[in-house]
C-alpha cells in the first residue's frame, strides 16, 4: 500500500487520541527529549548512529532499525538496531531502494506488507524476519539520509509512530549538521579515493592474476569456461537485482567431427575462430561471450527489445553471408538455443546454461531430421 501522510504530519494527533494512546504518546516524546539532549552532546557522525538505532527501535516499539546515508546515488546501510541480521554494510542504488525512495520523495514510506508494496525490492527481504516497516527521510529538504524501523509481524504503522520516527529523523538532521559532518563526509572522500587507487591496483593486480590463470581461450580470444562462470555469475546477480532484462545463448559448431576427419584439426581450428568471429560480430563488448571447449559456445547478454527468434536469425544471416563468401572447403553452421533469464524464478548459471543447450539440441536434431527428408 501507499500512503501519503505528508500533511497529516502537521495535524495534533492527540485530537484523535484514546487516553491510553496519549499517555503512550507522551512517554515516547519524553523519551524523544532524553535522545535530543543526547544527540546535542554527540561528537561523531558514529555515536550519533549508536543512539538513533537504539532510540528508533524502542520509540516504535519495532523488532529492527536501521541508519541509513546517502553516497552518490547509493543507500549506504551504515547501522543497524535488529532482532537478525539486515543490510549494515551495504549498498543498493536509489532508485530500487527503500530508503532511495524516502529520500527522492522527501516523505515516509509506510509499508503494512513488503511482499506487495510495489517500492520493496522483496528478494532482498525474503531471507530477513521483516513483514511492514517504516522508512523516513533525515531532513525533507535535500535528504541526507534515512531512518527505517521493522517489524516481525504485519503490522499497519500508526501516525503516532510515523510521527516520532519523523521526528527523530529531524533532530538526528540537526545533531549531524552540529558534529560538522561535512567535514567528516570530506575527509570520507578523501578516505573513498585512496580506496578507489587502492582499488584500481588491486584490479590490476587481479587482472594481471586473471591473465595469468589464463581465463580466456588461446585460440579464440573468448573466455574460456572459467573465465566465463567468473564474469557471468556476477552480471547474473547484478541483472537480478535491478531486474535487467539477461537471456544466455548456447551455440553449438556443427559437423566439427567432419571437419577434422575430412580435412585435418588445422582446418578444425579455423572453423572454430571463425565461428568464434561470426560470434564476435554479432553482440556487445558489454556481452560476456566464451568457448566452453571444443565445439561450444556461450553468450550471456542484455535482451533488450530483441526477440529469441530475431537474434538466431541474426546469427544465421551473419552465417549465410559468410559462407556465400568463403573459400574454405566447408560450411560453417551453427545449432542455437536461447533462453531468457526469469527474476521471478531465478535459476544459477549452471541450470541456464543446460536449459539453453537442450533448446540448441532440439533444434540441432531438427535440422538432421530436415537433411534426412522426416519433415
Amino acid at each position: 500500500m501507499v500512503t501519503n501522510i505528508s500533511s497529516s504530519l502537521n495535524y495534533p494527533i492527540w485530537l484523535d487520541l484514546s487516553n491510553n494512546a496519549i499517555e503512550q504518546y507522551l512517554r515516547a516524546m519524553e523519551r524523544l527529549l532524553l535522545v535530543v539532549q543526547d544527540l546535542s552532546l554527540a561528537r561523531s557522525l558514529d555515536r550519533i548512529m549508536e543512539i538513533v538505532r537504539v532510540a528508533a527501535r524502542e520509540l516504535t516499539a519495532s523488532e529492527g532499525a536501521s541508519f541509513v546515508l546517502r553516497d552518490r546515488g547509493y543507500c549506504y546501510y551504515a547501522d543497524e538496531n535488529a532482532i537478525a541480521p539486515l543490510w549494515k554494510g551495504q549498498r543498493f542504488p536509489m532508485n530500487i531502494c527503500i530508503g532511495g525512495w524516502a529520500m527522492l520523495n522527501r516523505q515516509p514510506a509506510i509499508i503494512e506488507d513488503v511482499s506487495v508494496d510495489e517500492r520493496v525490492p522483496y528478494v532482498a527481504y525474503q531471507s530477513t524476519f521483516v513483514k511492514s516497516m517504516v522508512m523516513v527521510p533525515i531532513r525533507t529538504q535535500e535528504p541526507i539520509g534515512a531512518i527505517g524501523t521493522y517489524w516481525a509481524d504485519y503490522h499497519q504503522p500508526t501516525l503516532e509512530e510515523v510521527k516520532i520516527l519523523q521526528a527523530l529523523a529531524d533532530v538526528t538532521s540537526v545533531a549531524i549538521e552540529n558534529v560538522e559532518v561535512y567535514s567528516e563526509l570530506e575527509h570520507r572522500v578523501r578516505e573513498r579515493t585512496i580506496a578507489l587507487q587502492q582499488e584500481i591496483e588491486e584490479r590490476k593486480a587481479a587482472e594481471a592474476e586473471i591473465h595469468r590463470l589464463s581465463l580466456t581461450d588461446e585460440l579464440t580470444g573468448l573466455y574460456n569456461r572459467r573465465g566465463f562462470f567468473a564474469v557471468a555469475e556476477q552480471q547474473l546477480k547484478l541483472a537480478h537485482l535491478s531486474h535487467i532484462s539477461t537471456c544466455l545463448m548456447f551455440i553449438d559448431l556443427d559437423g566439427l567431427k567432419k571437419i577434422n576427419d575430412n580435412w585435418g584439426h588445422e582446418l578444425g581450428d579455423v572453423a572454430i575462430v571463425t565461428a568464434a568471429n561470426l560470434i564476435k560480430q554479432n553482440f556487445r563488448d558489454s556481452d560476456t561471450l566464451a568457448r566452453l571447449g571444443g565445439d561450444e559456445f556461450v553468450v550471456l547478454l542484455q535482451a533488450n527489445n530483441s526477440s529469441e527468434e530475431a537474434m538466431i536469425q541474426r546469427m544465421q544471416t551473419s552465417i549465410e553471408d559468410y559462407n556465400r563468401l568463403s573459400h574454405h572447403p566447408f560450411d560453417i553452421s551453427m545449432s542455437i538455443g536461447v533462453v531468457n533469464y526469469d527474476h521471478s524464478q531465478p535459476v544459477c548459471l549452471d541450470h541456464l546454461i543446460t536449459m539453453a543447450d537442450e533448446l540448441m539440441y532440439k533444434q540441432k536434431r531438427a535440422k538432421k531430421k530436415a537433411r534426412s527428408g522426416e519433415i
